[in-house]
């Protein structure tokens, strides 16, 4: 959410005033996209990293505030579990080197922190030696803005949130809090774009979900069951699900959301969270929007960003002001952390190249591709990983490993030479996806792979997790692609 909330009560009146603020905030929006009012730079970038700390058992630590104060770092920040923190990489353009010049920072200051830290850090979309023990509340964050979510989503849900996920196992649970949700570490990539080409990157990217997730899995273990490629996916939709059953029957949009349609504005995805989502978190500002404006000011729009800050898009609008001008940004966030920082900056650099290139054709993939498609693809991903199987316009039903070699990777070739990235750093990038396509072999795979083998060797699931992971955590620190891994 980005700001640090008190302690408060909230009373009725308080969400009614708010309702109409987030509303007059929306108006100005609106008229500020009249007005040609935003920064029309589409080549700067943003990448957020969620780590998960471990002792030397591999078991979660729940340590995040005293291993903050020793990294001693403003680029690192707390997150809703105590086990989670967020590393977040300074915005830049990827042109040139960019992306090379992320990968050197991302490991300087991963290596910082490390040495700082007496817990180990992992990139990993889900930890697998979490138990339900270690996802209660007692266990969120200190900060108070994590317990006034839980309060408000618990309080709007008015009973336990159940998890029913069904993959290559069956995991059936519930909880009283959101602290499951601490359970899926993401990255999240940011693409600030012009206001009038939102939709195209918008929908580009919903487009190429699915794909994404399928490639970049990384979370197949949950409480010491296989179910999904990318258990995050189901996990965080469930876990978060504000709605008792009969308003599921009523068609209540969920938080956590893939959305309905193509776009034709980025005003149809504010317009939507406003009308569709009742306010979490009331809380308001003193700046009056119009008066901003009409001052010849960027109003903050505190209130309209808060609430987009609590309908959990797997492809996020963001309004923001820098340097005193306001801009636009799609938030990618469908992929799991790691499993390396070379990963990490390959699968930035599928996704960026690619949707560049989809936004640019003239006749764009949201056209030819039905919005159903994309999410039946987008879930296709999550459950089957690298393996599955999606439907393309004009190839029909494709496995995605042969897609993204055959189609994708060259689209996303073209897209990185538009926004002017050196060609080693785009050869170098691309190769890593290719040969984890040809392959077959990314985070989720290898995770399952070294796993079997372990308890091939005589140990129960436990202790073959808690081997696993040990042997992850050894293995990301070389920054080597996880598709070269050994396992044990």
């Amino acid at each position: 959410m980005g700001k640090d909330l008190a302690t408060v009560v909230f009373a009725p009146d308080d969400r009614t005033t708010y309702r109409q603020k987030v509303r007059r905030c929306l108006d100005v929006f609106a008229q500020m996209l009249d007005q040609h009012a935003f920064s029309d730079r589409d080549d700067m970038t943003g990448l957020e990293i969620e780590l998960n700390l471990i002792d030397e058992a591999a078991r979660p630590a729940m340590r995040n505030a005293e291993v903050l104060d020793r990294i001693g770092d403003p680029l690192f920040q707390t997150e809703l579990g105590q086990f989670n923190i967020e590393l977040n990489a300074a915005p830049r353009s990827i042109a040139g080197w960019g992306l090379a010049d992320y990968e050197d920072d991302l490991l300087a200051g991963l290596s910082r922190a490390a040495g700082r830290s007496d817990c180990g850090l992992v990139m990993i979309g889900m930890l697998p030696t979490l138990t339900p023990d270690h996802l209660v509340l007692e266990n969120l964050s200190a900060n108070e803005r994590y317990r006034l979510l839980n309060d408000e989503m618990a309080g709007a849900r008015g009973e336990q949130f159940d998890l029913d996920i069904r993959g290559v196992e069956r995991l059936r649970s519930a909880s009283d809090s959101i602290a499951p949700e601490a359970a899926c570490t993401s990255v999240q990539f940011h693409l600030q774009v012009p206001p009038d080409r939102f939709h195209h990157y918008w929908n580009a990217s919903q487009a190429v979900a699915g794909v994404q997730v399928a490639i970049g899995a990384n979370s197949p273990f949950l409480h010491g069951r296989r179910l999904w490629a990318e258990t995050r996916i189901a996990l965080f939709q469930q876990a978060t699900d504000t709605r008792p059953e009969e308003l599921k029957a009523q068609g209540v949009r969920p938080r956590v959301w893939f959305g309905e349609r193509w776009i034709t504005s980025v005003f149809d995805l504010f317009e939507e969270n406003v009308r569709f989502f009742a306010p979490l978190l009331p809380f308001l500002e003193d700046e009056d929007p119009i008066e901003v404006l009409r001052a010849g000011g960027v109003p903050r729009l505190g209130e309209l960003r808060l609430h987009n800050g609590t309908v959990y898009r797997w492809n996020r609008p963001v309004y923001d002001v820098m340097d005193g001008r306001p801009h636009l940004r799609v938030e990618n966030r469908v992929l799991p952390s790691g499993p390396t920082v070379i990963d990490l900056l390959a699968n930035a650099a599928f996704y960026f190249g690619l949707v560049r290139r989809l936004a640019e054709e003239e006749r764009p993939i949201w056209s030819r591709l039905p919005f159903a498609t994309a999410r039946e693809n987008f879930y296709a991903g999550a459950v089957a990983g690298i393996e599955a199987t999606v439907v393309w316009p004009g190839l029909g039903e494709i496995r995605v490993a042969e897609l993204v070699r055959s189609v994708l990777l060259p689209q996303a070739h073209a897209g990185l030479d538009r926004y002017g990235v050196a060609p080693a750093v785009r050869d170098r990038l691309l190769a890593v996806i290719d040969e984890r396509c040809r392959l077959g072999r990314n985070g989720a795979s290898w995770q399952t792979e070294a796993v079997r083998e372990a308890e091939c060797r005589g140990l129960s699931r436990n202790d073959a997790l808690h081997a696993m992971l040990l042997r992850y955590w050894e293995l990301h620190r070389t920054n080597d692609p996880v598709h070269t891994w050994p396992t044990f």
